[in-house]
């Protein structure tokens, strides 16, 4: 029985599951600075820990509405997990990160065509959590070759 780790992170009242392995890092929401001419979900890019880093906001990605119950004093509540796509470090905006789960890969079912508005391409399975669904996310599948493309390109013009 393989076991597998996933880090759960919230976007309004789903629950995504990365994999542990393909987390770099948790960060408190940064200044992000814009990139003309990219998708809307495609935020800019902020500076971790010296290295530029593009950021995309998961929540507009997958297709969910801001968390707008949050009051602007607790905006900083949202966070920006790094993750690693193919060889590029990505942060990705969400709403919060809750935790890390082991899951025996048995446990994993197939995903629906959609769930929470998410096309299954997207995803790599779900998993029931005591009351919660936990939405597998595939990390390599949730941005297409040119968005990868135009995110490498926001890369270049940061680093010249």
């Amino acid at each position: 029985m393989a076991e597998m780790q996933f880090v759960v992170m919230t976007i309004g009242q789903q629950q995504y599951g990365a994999n542990v392995l393909q987390v770099k890092s948790v960060e408190r929401m940064l200044d992000i600075s814009p990139v003309p001419r990219t998708l809307n979900y495609i935020k800019g890019v902020a500076n971790l820990r010296g290295t530029i880093t593009p950021v995309i906001d998961l929540r507009e990605r997958v297709g969910v509405k801001a968390n707008t119950h949050i009051k602007t004093e607790d905006e900083d509540n949202g966070r920006i997990v790094v993750v690693e796509v193919g060889e590029m470090n990505v942060g990705l905006i969400v709403d919060a990160v809750d935790d890390v789960v082991s899951i025996e890969q048995t446990a994993v079912e197939p995903a629906p065509t959609v769930v929470g508005g998410m096309q299954a391409v997207y995803l790599q399975g779900v998993v029931q959590l005591e009351q919660q669904l936990l939405v597998l996310l595939n990390l390599e599948k949730i941005l297409s070759d040119v968005e990868v493309e135009q995110l490498q390109e926001v890369e270049k013009s940061v680093h010249g």
